[in-house]
């Protein structure tokens, strides 16, 4: 999502600068910041040192911080980042221009006002890094939930919504440049909802609409909350082609004691029985997941309650993190992060370890497969080699020959890692 709206502030942008590759060139620095955990965040404060030796060679040299972490951390960081010019938060991109112009006269600048409305749907982005085959549409921003350790409804801001109608526009201009695949992004994508005129449109609907603009357009989406996963959308991945079978179903924890803590509304039972419905309905469905170890009073019992649901659904892929205590959030305020740092990491491991073998097994079932892959690029490994990715979201290695970047190519797998099939051209 910050790839997303980075290319948003390109756009808004793009008259007054243009983008070099070069960072030695550069007389503005934007840096786009999460605050998700604070691993990121230090990341953040360790380009900024590095930063100020740049900006001591270059007087004209503007800095800019922008996104989740400006918007938690507002004017205290001009204390702790003395090479800052000016910050805005996630809703305040149209005003850079006048941050920027501020900042350069010698005014510390910032705007970190949150907002109902802004959706920047009439803005086209710039798509600057981009392999020119897949492109990430913002469909909503914000969110509602509430979970107890994510600082994301507060820096982001409540759930809102872009008209269908911009979001079609937007792929439309894609397919006119020759892009083959999207990927609709919202921090809960599946609790999409527009409404006007007596008019409803679902995300089940807009994916519908998506699809249907071409049948050479791969359609993908992140990210899921278990408990906006409807039949409904279920079932229209399964009747288009061309949505891609995959689903992110973050679970965090295999424990009702901690999803209760969590504040993550389902419980084991019923994302489960979600799990279920779409083997049941999409039987090729890959389904990826997040996990949170060591959230705070996690038990052993707890913990092996995660390694049991994970063995139980048999995840493609996940994303796997230590907790990491948030200021602002529920559980900074009312829970104690009581699991020692060593135990956070031992589990973690045990995690990492379990999903290692899990993808192993998921990628050794698709061996003597054939499927149609989107080639996205060369393989790092080889020139020789081209990799792309299939409906599953799964990367494919196979042999060049005369196919290009952007072609579909159908492929029989041979071999596989934990991470990669390896296939023959068919």
């Amino acid at each position: 999502m910050n790839f997303a709206d980075s290319e948003v502030v390109a756009s808004i942008l793009k008259g007054e600068y243009t983008l070099t590759n070069d960072i030695n060139e550069a007389n503005l620095i934007l840096v786009n910041t999460c605050s998700i955990r604070d691993k990121a965040e230090q990341r953040i404060h360790k380009r900024l040192k590095e930063l100020e030796a740049l900006k001591k060679r270059n007087r004209h040299l503007q800095v800019g911080l922008l996104g989740c972490m400006a918007e938690r951390m507002k004017e205290e960081l001009f204390q702790t980042e003395p090479v800052l010019d000016f910050i805005a938060g996630p809703d305040a991109y149209r005003s850079l221009p006048q941050l920027i112009s501020d900042s350069s006269h010698g005014t510390t600048s910032f705007n970190v006002l949150l907002s109902k409305e802004e959706t920047y749907e009439d803005i086209m982005p710039v798509r600057y890094d981009a392999n020119g085959v897949s492109a990430f549409v913002s469909i909503m921003r914000g969110c509602n939930n509430f979970c107890s350790y994510c600082v994301v409804p507060y820096t982001r801001g409540r759930e809102r919504s872009r008209s269908p109608k911009t979001i079609l526009g937007e792929i439309e201009d894609l397919l006119k440049s020759n892009y083959k695949e999207v990927t609709l992004l919202g921090q809960n994508v599946n609790s999409y909802l527009w409404k006007e005129g007596g008019e409803e449109v679902t995300f089940a609907k807009l994916m519908t609409m998506v699809a249907e603009t071409s049948p050479e357009l791969r359609v993908r989406f992140a990210t899921s909350h278990p408990k906006d996963l409807s039949d409904e959308l279920i079932e229209t991945i399964a009747k288009h082609d061309n949505i891609c079978k995959t689903i992110h179903l973050p679970v965090q924890s295999g424990s009702d004691e901690m999803l209760r803590k969590m504040h993550r509304v389902y419980d084991r039972a019923g994302y489960l029985e979600r799990v279920k419905k779409i083997r049941e309905t999409i039987p090729d469905c890959s389904i990826t997941t997040d996990i949170i170890v060591g959230f705070c009073g996690e038990t052993l019992e707890n913990h092996q309650d995660t390694l049991s649901i994970m063995r139980e659904v048999g995840y493609d892929y996940a994303y796997m993190f230590k907790y990491s205590e948030r200021e602002g959030t529920l559980a900074s305020k009312q829970m104690k992060d009581d699991i020692p740092d060593e135990e956070k990491t031992r589990r973690l491991e045990e995690v990492i370890a379990l999903q290692g073998e899990l993808s192993l097994e998921s990628n050794k079932r698709d061996i003597g497969k054939t499927f149609k892959v989107l080639i996205e690029g060369t393989s790092k490994r080889s020139d020789d080699h081209l990799f792309g990715r299939n409906s599953q979201n799964k990367v494919v290695i196979f042999p060049k020959g005369n196919h290009k970047v952007g072609e579909y190519v159908d492929v029989e797998v041979k071999e596989c890692t934990a991470a990669t099939l390896i296939a023959i051209r068919n």
